[in-house]
């Protein structure tokens, strides 16, 4: 069980924790209009790819669509490529949401994602639906999304950026991701963390905390 003794703030990344995530269906939809080096897009990960600038809101979603139409060999629209490029947001289970409106009684949560415009529009549907009409920011005390704020994980300026905005105590503090690189960045700051290897919700006991 993660420990939340002196915890007063929770901040959660998004895609593989509270939302369900299956990257190889982005792969598989893209390599089907064409796109037979798919999966380098999203393996091959570095600051100069086009998801990296994507991500930091960098590039427009107009103009990376339309770099992955030019990889595609078959005449494919803007909107197929977009529902390939959204094949890998899945779905949001209930006791997750459940899980964050217990804990928002007793904590501030924060969510930290890096992400792209383009997946919000699809996870934003997802989630209002998940909730019942409840708004991130709604459910958050704050979100940050990469692409807003032109940072993103693992860089230590992101949680140095979200520690001084909202003015966090480290100690005081416990992030939640399912990506060590990023679980130990955050570690430099002496932030509380876990690292997310398993569901979610197995990980807390819902008494008060």
């Amino acid at each position: 069980m993660i420990d939340l003794s002196g915890i007063k703030n929770i901040i959660f990344d998004f895609g593989g924790v509270i939302i369900n995530i299956n990257p190889k269906l982005t792969i598989n939809a893209l390599k089907e209009l064409g796109v037979y080096q798919a999966g380098k897009l999203l393996t091959n990960f570095n600051v100069t790819s086009i998801l990296h600038d994507l991500e930091l809101g960098k590039i427009s979603n107009h103009e990376f669509l339309l770099y992955l139409k030019q990889q595609c060999t078959k005449d494919v629209s803007l909107h197929e490529i977009t529902q390939a490029w959204n094949a890998m947001l899945l779905d949001i289970p209930q006791q997750r949401i459940q899980l964050l409106q217990h804990l928002k009684q007793f904590h501030k949560i924060f969510l930290l994602s890096n992400t792209n415009a383009i997946h919000f529009k699809q996870f934003n549907n997802t989630f209002l639906q998940a909730t019942q009409g409840i708004s991130f920011q709604q459910m958050f005390d704050k979100v940050y999304f990469s692409y807003e704020i032109k940072l993103r994980k693992p860089s230590i300026e992101i949680f140095k950026y979200v520690l001084d905005d909202q003015q966090l105590n480290p100690t005081e503090t416990l992030f939640i991701d399912d990506s060590i690189e990023n679980i130990e960045t955050a570690k430099m700051l002496n932030i509380r963390t876990y690292w997310l290897t398993n569901e979610l919700t197995d990980n807390f006991a819902l008494i008060k905390v």
